[in-house]
């Protein structure tokens, strides 16, 4: 018997959740960029730890990549946190 909707694991490309889950932010090499991403982050994954960012210069260091694994529990948190990083001023793209 079939559910409707149906349930993650029957929905191709769906994720299950809670799961481990990175996302990788850029925007220009400024002071507080890293700790305004933490700060986004926190916001909306509060078990998130902020010594596990990984923090890569491009290769003129004028831009910042920080890739954040957070725990996700649901795809509303990650819309949620995916919406406020992406309207930060400080953030040029997210993935």
């Amino acid at each position: 018997m079939s559910t409707f909707p149906p349930d993650a694991a029957e929905t191709p490309g769906a994720i299950p959740f809670p799961c481990d889950f990175p996302i990788k932010i850029m925007g220009r090499n400024v002071d507080g960029f890293a700790d305004a991403v933490a700060e986004v982050v926190l916001r909306h994954a509060p078990d998130y730890d902020v010594a596990t960012m990984e923090l890569r210069p491009s290769r003129e260091r004028n831009y910042l990549g920080c890739t954040c694994t957070i725990r996700a529990t649901s795809r509303a948190q990650l819309d949620a946190l995916y919406r406020e990083l992406t309207s930060h001023p400080m953030v040029s793209v997210v993935l």
